[in-house]
């Protein structure tokens, strides 16, 4: 379209009418003699501000509270769209804000709001943008605590959000809050289509249409139907879902309000008595040091480990103990609390049945799994939450409470399911053959551990003493695209072992391979296939695939020494979670695991390991800050005082040489 400069800047007469000056607001503002002479020119000044901004004079001094979200887009009057959110999650978290804004207003105190808007796992798998995915949660840490210290007359601080990332960067950001109040409202979840794919297998159309698995009009129709409402994070449970129950059992969201359904009334109350509870908080002196505590977060890793949760939350823990100041749990803790926490909900990707995550908020939510728990004697009930009371007070007001009740007869009344067919005791899970849910292997080609989904593997390939066994010649690949094409192109067969390497941190920013799982999910021959990558996976992955290999390729790690025909031995054991991954040389010289040790050291990296061409400086830069801070095994978080070091001796080491 062409057009020109007048047109494009054409200006009515009346719009030149423009006003110079103002009355102001009505009033004077309510200050002291002593406020004049001590308080910091920034406190005075704001008071300005506010009433600018439209607040009532004589209402400015009272209690203010910080209400920080996730919100993405726009809409109008009507509910609208005018400008597309990058996602579900944060398209409806404006109505919580509005919620407890104004709860609080009710409760005489000043809300002040401010965004911190996310991307979406789901849109950018498969392209560049996942190259910004997991740094862009240490970024948005970062501005939540800046947005919060530069509010400093605020007493307390709520956050609001949902999915991949944008929660996980709240928890960390509020957990080194360590003196204020805080607390979480989680932005619940969207509902699945009456008839159609969830969320998480809608993202393998492309991969199944390939495979002749699906015609275009049936790709077309059901991922038109997928999102089945228009707020909330996806309806399996995820990283998105995972952090939500996360952030409850860490005790700084109310009980039951993770998994909520987006958009309707019992979401919104969420909001309205998190509003209530914050000033509770503030008015009795609870801080959140008081509640993020080493025993709270080994209460959050038993509660992960009961759902069956997204590996990513392996990430993210040890960043939100990190930033709490907590003990940094390690792979060995990791490994003791799947070891001894059953997995107890059937949900997502998981199963055995594949209840979406609003059957399981039905069934009693995080409450429930709790109470599960803690008859099991796994958790800490002495800990403090949010509510004031501890963990141990709350879970007896949910086994005796109407709310409890209510959920699970609607489960019931809504889809004829029954809640303890979602949530089980220990025994029943047992019966159902549910088993615990990461396994930590290790081995020659792992040395500093690396990380399966092990529950979720296909009980086809598992052995009656469940055990998954696959040995066999790797085909190798350095990019997530490459092993896809292959998938697509049919070059990938039964039996095969994919290894993908040089995806970790320092290559890709650690993308997401949700698209290699999700087309060996749901392709009928991906159950015979194992795949071994330095890169991450989706919450909602599933089968033999195994992540988070360390150390990565381009840290040096055994990883990027693999080559094609290469034999590759891959046990899984997922009744005693263990396992590891070993080279053995080749079919024709097979080697033993301590001697294929030595052959890969004696071997160079493989030359076509890389980072990514269009890898961001700003990923580079915080693939290098994490790396120097101990890397993915702590959270891939900033150690300010190791990276200090390391840049002094660098400069030091540098100063010598250039003498």
């Amino acid at each position: 379209m062409s057009i020109s400069l007048d047109d494009l800047l054409h200006t009515s007469n009346d719009l030149y009418q423009i006003q110079t000056s103002a009355s102001g607001p009505e009033g004077s503002l309510p200050l002291t003699d002593q406020m004049l002479r001590t308080s910091p020119s920034g406190d005075l000044f704001g008071l300005s501000q506010n009433v600018g901004m439209g607040w009532k004079a004589d209402k400015l001094l009272r209690k203010e509270v910080l209400l920080l979200s996730t919100q993405g887009g726009m809409k109008d009057s009507n509910g609208e769209p005018v400008a597309l959110g990058y996602h579900t999650g944060h398209w409806e978290v404006d109505l919580l804000m509005k919620e407890a804004a104004l709860q609080l207003r009710k409760e005489d105190a000043i809300p002040f709001a401010a965004f911190v808007s996310d991307p979406c796992d789901g849109r950018t798998q498969g392209t560049v943008g996942m190259y910004d995915s997991l740094p862009y949660r240490n970024d948005a840490a970062t501005v939540y605590r800046r947005l919060i210290r530069s509010l400093p007359t605020r007493s307390a601080v709520l956050g609001i959000a949902t999915c991949d990332k944008g929660l996980p960067a709240m928890l960390i950001a509020l957990s080194s809050m360590h003196e204020l109040p805080t607390i979480i409202v989680p932005g619940g979840v969207t509902l699945p289509p009456a008839h159609g794919e969830d969320a998480g297998k809608i993202q393998t159309i492309g991969a199944r249409y390939s495979n002749n698995e699906l015609t275009l009009k049936e790709a077309s129709e059901l991922g038109c139907r997928a999102c089945a409402t228009s707020g909330g994070g996806c309806q399996f449970l995820g990283t998105a879902a995972t952090a939500q129950v996360i952030s409850e059992a860490l005790g700084l969201s109310l009980p039951h309000s993770a998994l909520a359904p987006s958009g309707q009334d019992i979401w919104k109350e969420v909001a309205r008595q998190s509003a209530r509870a914050i000033l509770s908080l503030e008015e009795k002196g609870l801080k959140t040091k008081d509640i993020v505590t080493d025993s709270s977060i080994r209460n959050a890793m038993v509660v992960h480990a009961a759902f069956g949760g997204s590996t990513n939350l392996l990430l993210h823990i040890p960043a939100i103990a990190h930033a709490a100041k907590c003990r940094i749990p390690t792979v060995n803790d990791w490994s003791d609390v799947n070891k001894t926490t059953p997995r107890l909900v059937s949900v997502l990707p998981n199963g055995p049945d594949y209840h979406p995550t609003i059957r399981a908020f039905l069934a009693g939510g995080v409450p429930e799994v709790m109470l599960h728990l803690r008859d099991l004697n796994l958790l800490d009930l002495n800990v403090l939450t949010v509510t004031g009371k501890t963990l141990g007070e709350n879970l007896t007001w949910w086994e005796h409470s109407d709310r409890r009740r209510e959920m699970k007869h609607r489960l019931f009344q809504a889809d004829g399911i029954a809640a303890e067919n979602v949530i089980m005791s220990a025994d029943q899970a047992k019966e159902r053959g549910m088993s615990s849910t990461i396994t930590f292997p290790v081995g020659n080609i792992a040395p500093e551990g690396s990380v399966i989904k092990s529950t979720s593997i296909d009980p086809d390939v598992v052995d009656e003493n469940g055990v998954y066994y696959h040995k066999s010649e790797a085909k190798v690949f350095f990019s997530e695209r490459a092993a896809i094409d292959a998938i697509k192109m049919g070059s990938i067969k039964k039996g095969d072992i994919m290894v993908v390497s040089g995806c970790g941190p320092l290559g890709t920013g650690m993308e997401e391979t949700y698209q290699l799982t999700s087309a060996l999910k749901h392709l009928p021959f991906g159950k015979y296939v194992t795949l071994i990558t330095d890169a991450r996976f989706s919450g909602v992955s599933t089968g033999a695939c195994i992540g988070h290999v360390g150390p990565e390729a381009l840290a040096g790690g055994p990883i990027g020494r693999i080559r094609d025909g290469d034999l590759i031995e891959v046990r899984i054991d997922t009744r005693k979670l263990t396992g590891h991954l070993h080279f053995l040389g080749s079919f024709e010289d097979e080697q033993s695991p301590e001697q294929g040790a030595a052959l890969l050291k004696r071997r160079e990296q493989n030359p076509a390991i890389h980072p990514a061409t269009d890898l961001p400086d700003d990923t580079r830069l915080w693939a290098a800050l994490q790396n120097v801070s101990g890397g993915t095994w702590k959270g891939a978080t900033y150690d300010v005082d190791r990276i200090i070091q390391v840049l002094n001796a660098g400069e030091e080491a540098l100063n010598k040489q250039d003498k």
